[in-house]
């Protein structure tokens, strides 16, 4: 399956997220690889309240059944209460770590996340809350210039 690279024009908020893709690569080019997850987490931490973002570790969120606690999630990093970041140290990166991010984003609410992989090749992943972007869609209705109606 081919993976539709996003708009980088209309990216979710793009302003918060592309400073703390900065911050990940400043503290990866100083700890380089093989530093524990809570280091980078750390060091993360430090390089976005130095960039002016307002930042909290190990936030947590509830979920809820029936009205009874049935699961306690604690978030690596939550910034600007908007965007989840997700800290991973290990060699590769898994099908579960995106798993873990989607999870967060679906409790939480929240619209989008970053998968930061502090590992022998830096890289970081996007991911977006689906549900979310599909219920903003619905409310918007159909759009016109798909529907191959003119006005």
């Amino acid at each position: 399956m081919h993976r539709k690279r996003p708009d980088s024009k209309n990216l979710i908020d793009e302003h918060i997220t592309r400073r703390i893709i900065g911050a990940f690569f400043e503290c990866y080019n100083h700890l380089r690889p093989g530093q524990f997850e809570s280091v980078y987490r750390k060091a993360l931490l430090h390089e976005m309240r130095l960039r002016g973002l307002s930042a909290s570790e190990e936030a947590s969120f509830e979920v809820r059944y029936k009205g009874i606690l049935v699961g306690l999630f604690r978030l690596d990093l939550l910034v600007e209460n908007r965007v989840v970041v997700e800290v991973k140290s290990t060699t590769t990166l898994s099908p579960a770590d995106r798993r873990q991010l989607h999870n967060y984003l679906s409790v939480t609410g929240l619209e989008v996340g970053l998968l930061l992989h502090f590992g022998p090749d830096p890289r970081f992943e996007r991911c977006i809350n689906a549900a979310l972007l599909y219920k903003r869609k619905q409310n918007r209705g159909p759009d016109p210039a798909l529907s191959g109606e003119s006005g």
